[in-house]
């Protein structure tokens, strides 16, 4: 069985933000799946299912806030008897560029709340799929930059790294994922 994760917060407000671009990316896949998703109140999530080669698969969007996230990861993986590396994450990074996606298994959180509740709920050794969010401009006020809107540039440069993220939660699937980074645009002319 593996379990997919979009990381994000819950509620319209966030909806379109910088911070869910786990969800929006996570939620992308589910429809190209042609899968729905259904609230499960003991998993504190939405949860979509799909049979991959005979294999349960769940895409799960947290219904905790970001800091909060690993509390659904601990109880998907205690009520199926799950390891950590049946787990892929796909979650935003505001250190990589816009258009750069690094895929890697376990490590630190590097600052990353979202990351830090897992890594205390289920450990480190979950897969990673680290989708680039830094700021094409100087901002000043990191968090009200991340719970931000995508602008036109933004939502432009997501595009073109979403078959991208597909691909590799496929190849997560597959169990042919590996230690990976793109950089699938420059955005020195943004």
């Amino acid at each position: 069985m593996k379990v997919i994760f979009g990381q994000g917060n819950p509620g319209e407000r966030y909806q379109n933000t910088r911070h869910n671009i786990g969800w929006t990316t996570v939620s992308a896949f589910a429809r190209a799946q042609h899968v729905d998703f259904t609230y499960k109140p003991k998993f504190h999530a939405h949860i979509a299912e799909l049979q991959h080669r005979g294999e349960k698969v769940l895409i799960v969007l947290p219904d905790t806030f970001y800091n909060e996230v690993g509390k659904s990861a601990r109880a998907i993986m205690d009520f199926y008897k799950l390891s950590a590396t049946d787990i892929l994450v796909v979650h935003d990074d505001i250190a990589l560029p816009w258009g750069t996606i690094r895929v890697r298994r376990s490590g630190s959180d590097a600052g990353n709340n979202g990351i830090k509740s897992y890594n205390a709920h289920i450990g480190d050794t979950y897969w990673r799929i680290r989708v680039g969010i830094q700021p094409l401009t100087q901002v000043s006020d990191t968090a009200a930059y991340v719970l931000g809107a995508l602008n036109t540039k933004e939502r432009e440069l997501l595009t073109l790294t979403l078959p991208e993220i597909i691909q590799q939660i496929q190849l997560f699937m597959n169990e042919v994922i590996a230690v990976h980074s793109v950089s699938l645009s420059t955005t020195s002319d943004a």
